[in-house]
């Protein structure tokens, strides 16, 4: 392997910052963004048993990327259930969906920091037999690492910004070296896989985004007949996973529809649920669910809870996908409402999701907005016409059913990675 600058210089920035990483971590922790009593685990050192036998690790940066580690970790445990997985994430949103969620012979930890010792202690404790990194979060130190101890390391549903994309090319014998600790990597779009076969000079797979493959989200369909009768024949929008700045864009828009539709409402469920209050207090101090507050009369009801954007994807007949209205937005997964029924539109900047949702586009699955009145007139259309709106949701939904050969083709190729005894014939008939 050729000498990296980059890498060089990374790990001699971790050696010289890392001793600063406690008072990082403590600050963080005050302010809400770490678990306090788990920071622990940031340094590789843990309360729970390793458990015996084989042990897959999956390594999952937020929520979305959790989504598809549960879909591919679920699919595995019912093949073969003498395997057990470790979870590690990066935020405590994703800590707890990984709760409500993870089947039996589970474990969630938070990340190890990417630093030697962090690194070394996470290794010795956990001697996973199977890693896999889902997406993008990508940490040298702990890639590096596992490689050498001779576990074998995949990246599935490959996903990087142009930006991250021109990085590596940059940095490509850093690229390279990374790149190649990998066994097996699965692209979720073109442009990922072309960018990483230049890297590791051989296929890479890129059968699909196995967000496509995953389950729409679960609806209490008892909690759902509820909130329908509160909002009765009232015209209902969503703006779903709001960043700050969109929600101002969003509110006006709301005022545009209102003089229109006086009794029209609209659901904010923001990206980072810990914003609900300052959401309410823009639009009025808007009642919040998370205050198990009723809807009543208002004009704006603010979604501020963890794992019910399904529900509420599946409640309102039209839906902004947000984080998509300001250029430093990247987009979010469209493929939740696309499953669940909902009439789509987005911002402009969907750079995450490209491929998505230009497939979205071209098949007329899905409009785009931006300013206020372009956002209200898109939502007053899709409510006047509903065989549009229905059409659009179709569009979408065909889009939305895809994805199964990628998903199955990632299983095979994990199963093949695993240690010889664990792929049993009826493990291996399974995954067939």
């Amino acid at each position: 392997m050729s000498f990296s600058p980059a890498l060089f210089f990374y790990r001699l920035a971790v050696a010289v910052l890392g001793p600063l990483a406690g008072l990082w971590l403590g600050a963080r922790a005050r302010s809400g963004k770490e678990d306090a009593g788990r920071l622990g685990e940031r340094f590789g050192r843990y309360t729970q048993a390793r458990p015996p036998g084989t042990l897959i690790w999956l390594h999952a940066a937020s929520v979305g990327e959790s989504g598809v580690a549960l879909s591919v970790l679920e699919a595995m445990a019912a093949r073969d259930t003498s395997l057990s997985f470790l979870i590690s994430t990066g935020t405590r949103t994703s800590a707890e969906l990984i709760a409500r969620r993870a089947p039996p012979r589970t474990t969630h930890i938070y990340a190890p920091l990417d630093r030697g010792d962090s690194v070394r202690r996470f290794l010795d404790h956990w001697r996973p037999d199977l890693g896999v990194f889902v997406e993008s979060e990508l940490w040298p130190n702990l890639i590096l690492a596992a490689e050498k101890r001779g576990i074998k390391l995949a990246l599935i549903n490959a996903r990087m910004s142009v930006k991250t994309l021109r990085r590596w090319e940059a940095w490509s014998a850093a690229g390279k070296r990374l790149a190649k600790a990998f066994a097996f990597i699965s692209a979720a779009d073109a442009r990922t896989a072309r960018a990483l076969k230049k890297l590791r000079g051989d296929d890479v797979s890129a059968r699909g985004n196995l967000k496509l493959a995953t389950p729409a989200p679960s609806i209490d369909i008892a909690m759902r007949a509820a909130l329908l009768k509160e909002i009765g024949a009232r015209p209902v929008w969503l703006a779903a996973s709001t960043h700050p700045g969109e929600d101002e864009i969003v509110l006006n828009a709301h005022e545009r529809l209102r003089a229109q539709t006086p009794n029209a409402l609209l659901i904010i469920a923001p990206r980072h649920p810990e914003r609900g209050g300052d959401i309410a207090g823009l639009a009025g101090n808007a009642p919040r669910r998370s205050e198990n507050a009723r809807i009543g009369e208002a004009a704006i009801y603010v979604a501020d809870t963890l794992g019910e954007l399904g529900l509420f994807y599946n409640l309102a007949p039209v839906a902004l996908v947000a984080g998509s209205l300001a250029p430093h937005l990247k987009g979010h997964n469209p493929i939740e409402p696309a499953k669940l029924g909902a009439a789509i539109l987005t911002g402009p900047y969907v750079e995450s999701f490209q491929d998505l949702f230009d497939t979205l586009f071209a098949a007329g699955g899905a409009t785009k907005v931006q300013a206020p009145h372009e956002i209200a007139a898109a939502v007053s259309i899709l409510w006047r016409d509903a065989e549009s709106r229905a059409a659009q949701a179709e569009a979408a939904r065909r889009i939305a059913e895809q994805g199964a050969d990628a998903f199955a083709h990632t299983l095979a190729s994990l199963t093949a990675l695993l240690p010889p005894q664990t792929q049993s014939p009826r493990a291996a008939n399974a995954t067939a």
